[in-house]
C-alpha cells in the first residue's frame, strides 16, 4: 500500500459521502447498527452484538487490518453532518493477483438512500487508483438479494455460484460470486437506489439482474385468481398444513403416471418440498414454489415457475393438482396468475409448459390459461427410466394483454410451482 493507504491518512469523498478510518468514538454508533437482524443474519458479526464488540472493532481488529495491509476498513460517513452510516471496505487483499474483496452494511437509519452502492463505488475507485488493484470481488450467501442488489447496482458482474469457505455460524455454505474491474465502474450510475431497501420495486429502473433481486429480496408474495366455478383462489407460500394433502396428491395414480414425483412417495419427500424445495427456489432467485389454494386455504395443488438457467427470458411453467381439485378450473386459473406474475414481476419474455404426450388434462388447463401448443417433441422428456415424447405448449405476455416488452414495469403476481406438468382437470 501507498501512503494514502496509512490509517492516519486515508480518506475517500464521494458521492455526499466521506469514508474515514474507524475512531473509538464510533463504538456507539456500531453497536446500535449491529442490533439489526438484517446485519446480524448476514455478516459475521457477533450475535448477540455487545459495546465490547464494538469497542474491539474500532480500537483493534480495524486498525490492525490496516497496519498489516491485509484490509482497508472504512467507516461510512454523511461527508456533511459526519453521522455514520454504515461500514465499507476491502476485507481481504491478495498483493500478488492485486485483487481485494469488499464488504458492507448499511446501519438502519441509513437505508433507502444510496448510501451502500456509493460507498463500494468510491472505496473501489479508491482501490484501483491508489492501490493499484485490478479486480474487486463480491461474495454474499445465496439468498441475501439485498446485498447482491447493492452489488449489481456498483457495477459488479454477478459471475455465479459457488461454495462458501467460511461460511457465517448457522448459515450456508451456498454463495454467490462476483466481480468489478476499473472498466465496469463508468458503465453504472451512482445516483442508483441503495439495496438496502427494495424501495424502487421489482420493476424499477436497472438492469434485469437488478430488477430481480428486488423482487427476490421481499417475502415471497401471494396471488390470487378466480377458478371457473367462481372459486376465489390464493396462490402461497407452501405450508406445514400441507403436508398430508401432499402426499396425498402424490400418491395419487394419475400424479405417478405423468410426474416424476418419487414412488412410493413419502411423508419426508413432502416434508422436503415445502421445507427445502420451495424456499431454496425463492432463496435462490431461480422462481417460485406456490401452492394452490382454495376459499378455505385448502391445499389444491402446487404450481412452479422456474427460470430457465440457459435463457434468462424464459419460464418453465409445472404444476401437479390435487385430485378433489381436478375439473372445477383450478389450474387453468392458477396458470394465469403465476404467468401474469411471472410476465411482470419477472420480466418474462415467455413461458414454456411441457408434458408427457397424452396428459390431455395438463394439455386442456394450458390451453384453458391462454398457451398456444407448438407442437411434439421427440424423446424430450425422461420419464421414469426412459425418454418419452413431450407436448410443448408456450405463452407471451401479449397472450394475456399484457405488454410484450419484458424491461417495462409491470404489476406483482404470485408465482408458481415445482416439477413438470401434472395431472389436471
Amino acid at each position: 500500500m501507498n501512503q494514502n493507504s496509512r490509517p492516519d491518512g486515508a480518506e475517500i469523498v464521494e458521492a455526499g459521502l466521506l469514508l474515514r478510518p474507524w475512531r473509538a468514538e464510533d463504538a456507539e454508533d456500531v453497536r446500535r447498527a449491529c442490533q439489526d437482524p438484517g446485519i446480524q443474519r448476514w455478516t459475521r458479526v457477533p450475535s448477540p452484538y455487545r459495546l465490547e464488540d464494538a469497542i474491539d472493532f474500532v480500537t483493534t481488529r480495524a486498525p490492525r487490518a490496516w497496519s498489516t495491509g491485509s484490509g482497508t476498513p472504512f467507516a461510512v460517513c454523511d461527508a456533511a453532518t459526519g453521522e455514520l452510516l454504515g461500514s465499507c471496505g476491502l476485507i481481504t487483499i491478495d498483493p500478488v493477483l492485486r485483487s481485494g474483496e469488499v464488504g458492507y452494511w448499511t446501519a438502519p437509519w441509513a437505508r433507502g438512500r444510496g448510501v451502500a452502492v456509493r460507498a463500494t463505488r468510491a472505496v473501489s475507485r479508491w482501490a484501483f487508483e491508489e492501490l493499484g488493484l485490478r479486480r474487486i470481488t463480491w461474495q454474499a450467501e445465496v439468498g441475501n438479494h439485498a446485498s447482491r442488489l447493492i452489488a449489481l447496482r456498483a457495477g459488479f458482474q454477478v459471475d455465479g455460484r459457488l461454495r462458501l469457505a467460511d461460511p457465517r455460524p448457522g448459515g450456508s455454505q451456498d454463495g454467490w460470486v462476483g466481480s468489478l474491474l476499473p472498466d465496469d465502474l463508468a458503465g453504472t450510475d451512482p445516483d442508483q437506489a441503495d439495496g438496502g431497501r427494495p424501495a424502487d420495486g421489482p420493476a424499477g429502473s436497472g438492469s434485469l439482474p437488478a430488477r430481480r433481486a428486488v423482487v427476490f429480496a421481499a417475502p415471497q408474495p401471494m396471488l390470487f385468481a378466480r377458478a371457473a366455478d367462481g372459486t376465489e383462489l390464493r396462490l402461497r407460500p407452501l405450508h406445514e398444513a400441507d403436508l398430508d394433502a401432499i402426499v396425498a396428491t402424490c400418491r395419487d395414480p394419475e400424479s405417478i403416471r405423468w410426474t416424476t414425483v418419487p414412488d412410493p412417495y413419502q411423508r419426508s419427500d413432502a416434508e422436503f418440498f415445502v421445507h427445502e424445495h420451495g424456499p431454496t427456489v425463492w432463496r435462490r432467485g431461480t422462481g417460485a414454489v406456490f401452492a394452490i389454494a382454495d376459499a378455505s386455504d385448502g391445499y389444491a395443488g402446487v404450481m412452479e415457475l422456474r427460470i430457465s438457467p440457459s435463457d434468462p427470458l424464459v419460464g418453465d411453467l409445472g404444476f401437479v393438482v390435487a385430485p378433489q381439485a381436478r375439473g372445477r378450473g383450478y389450474c387453468p386459473a392458477a396458470a394465469a396468475a403465476v404467468s401474469a406474475w411471472g410476465f411482470t414481476a419477472l420480466n418474462l419474455a415467455r413461458i414454456e409448459w411441457r408434458a408427457n404426450a397424452g396428459n390431455t388434462a395438463s394439455r386442456r388447463a394450458v390451453e384453458k390459461a391462454g398457451f398456444t401448443i407448438e407442437g411434439t417433441a421427440r424423446h424430450a422428456l425422461h420419464h421414469r427410466g426412459t425418454r418419452v415424447d413431450a407436448w410443448v405448449g408456450a405463452l407471451l405476455p401479449g397472450d394475456l394483454g399484457l405488454s410484450a416488452d419484458p424491461g417495462r414495469p409491470g404489476h406483482h403476481r404470485p408465482d408458481r410451482v415445482g416439477g413438470r406438468p401434472g395431472a389436471d382437470g
